[in-house]
């Protein structure tokens, strides 16, 4: 198994001074199938089987997401910042990190795996999760590329997170 780890880059004081931001742009640019594998690690062959589509958080959980549902041959439905998608659609106000913002996603039903890049304070995949029950979805699984632990434990309702790499 290729050490992911080595390949994410960190920028100081991205995208504003005090963040330090995990780049995942070389890992994709190099590793990109070994990335994909050990994501799908994550899940057992079962849980694979309870699972109806991706539900991608925008913008790098669609990268992750999408390659996810195509090598399973699943759905990918999108978890988009606001404005972005046609209506009708379900929302929710978050808070992340750095400022705050909304959510959408058109409804729709099944059991998705929800996925994002990063968790930094939970903010972002909260909000998701819970714009996913709204929208008519049940939440599978959640999983993360990286864990940065500032959220030691984290968890939503009962489920635990899933990551590949930890800081």
């Amino acid at each position: 198994m290729t050490d992911l780890k080595r390949f994410i880059a960190d920028i100081a004081d991205f995208p504003r001074p005090g963040i330090l931001f995990r780049d995942i742009s070389p890992l994709l640019r190099s590793h990109f199938d070994a990335t994909i594998r050990a994501v799908d690690a994550l899940l057992s062959e079962a849980e694979w089987d309870g699972i109806d589509a991706l539900a991608g958080i925008e913008s790098r959980g669609f990268i992750l997401g999408a390659a996810l549902a195509a090598r399973r041959g699943k759905g990918f439905v999108l978890v988009r910042k606001q404005g972005k998608l046609p209506p009708p659609v379900v929302d929710v106000a978050y808070d992340l990190e750095y400022g705050s913002g909304v959510l959408e996603m058109q409804r729709g039903s099944g059991r998705v795996l929800l996925i994002d890049d990063v968790l930094a304070t939970g903010g972002t995949l909260t909000a998701s999760a819970d714009l996913c029950v709204r929208a008519g979805y049940e939440v599978g699984a959640l999983a993360v590329l990286i864990d940065l632990k500032i959220v030691p434990g984290y968890r939503w309702r009962d489920l635990p997170l899933r990551s590949c790499v930890d800081y």
